[in-house]
C-alpha cells in the first residue's frame, strides 16, 4: 500500500452529528487510561463524522468516523474513535499504521442536494444512514479537533486543524441493529452541522501513555 506520511492535508465536505451517549457504554470501548467525561449525569458526548475528500487532498476518499465519547488524559481532552470506515485501501493502511485507527473498508453513497442522504454499507450490512437538509446560511470557522487512539500498546493523541464554512442542519441519523456501533445507542442528534469548503490537516500522533491490556472490541477487516 502507498500512503503519504503525516500530516495529511484533506479538502472536501463533511457533516458532524453530536449525541448524548451513556458514559458506561463509552467507557467499555476505551482504555482504562482514559476517563470518560460526563457532560450530564451519566452521559457523555459522541457522534458521527461523515466526509468526502476530493481534489487537493493527499488521498481522495469518503470517511465515516464514530466517536464513542469525550475523554480526558492528564489534562488533555479529546474524542475516542471507536469505529472508522473509508473507501480507499491506502487510507486504511495509513490510518492503521500512522494513527493506530481501526479503519475498515466500506461503500458510500452520497446524494447531495437540498434534501441530502448519505448511506454507508459493508457488503450486505448497513452501517448507518444520514438524511439532512442543506443550511440556509453559514459562517467561516477555524477550530482544532483533538482525538485519542492506540497503536500497539501506545496511547496516542493527535489533532485535526480544520477550517470550513459551518452551517447548522436538520438531520436524522439511522443506525440499524446490525451495525457494529449500534451498541452506543445513538439517538437523534441534538446538534448537527455541515462543513462546506473544508480544509483539514491531520497531524502526526504523539505518544502520551502505555495501554495495559486493552483490546478493541472489533477486529479491523482486510485492507483490500
Amino acid at each position: 500500500m502507498a500512503y503519504p506520511p503525516a500530516p495529511w492535508k484533506l479538502q472536501g465536505y463533511a457533516c458532524q452529528t453530536l449525541q448524548l451517549v451513556d458514559a458506561s457504554l463509552a467507557q467499555s470501548l476505551v482504555p482504562s487510561e482514559l476517563n470518560v467525561i460526563s457532560v450530564w449525569p451519566g452521559k457523555t458526548i459522541g457522534g458521527v463524522y461523515l466526509a468526502t475528500y476530493g481534489p487537493g487532498s493527499v488521498l481522495e476518499y469518503h470517511e465515516l468516523i464514530v466517536v464513542a465519547g469525550l475523554v480526558r488524559h492528564s489534562g488533555g481532552v479529546g474524542g475516542w474513535i471507536s469505529h472508522i470506515y473509508v473507501d480507499n485501501p491506502d487510507s486504511v493502511a495509513g490510518g492503521r499504521e500512522i494513527w493506530g485507527l481501526p479503519k475498515e473498508l466500506a461503500e458510500f453513497s452520497w446524494q447531495q442536494g437540498q434534501h441530502s442522504r448519505l448511506s454507508v454499507r459493508q457488503g450486505e450490512r448497513q452501517l448507518c444512514t444520514l438524511s439532512y437538509e442543506q443550511p440556509a446560511w453559514g459562517w467561516r470557522q477555524g477550530f482544532s479537533v483533538p482525538s485519542f487512539s492506540m497503536l500497539k500498546r501506545d496511547l496516542l493523541l493527535f489533532r485535526g486543524e480544520v477550517s470550513a464554512r459551518i452551517g447548522l442542519i436538520s438531520a436524522k441519523l439511522d443506525v440499524p441493529q446490525e451495525s457494529p456501533f449500534a451498541t452506543l445507542g445513538f439517538g437523534q442528534p441534538w446538534l448537527a452541522v455541515n462543513c462546506d469548503a473544508l480544509n483539514m490537516v491531520a497531524s502526526a500522533p504523539q505518544v502520551v501513555d502505555k495501554c495495559k491490556g486493552f483490546q478493541r472490541p472489533t477486529t479491523a477487516g482486510k485492507i483490500g
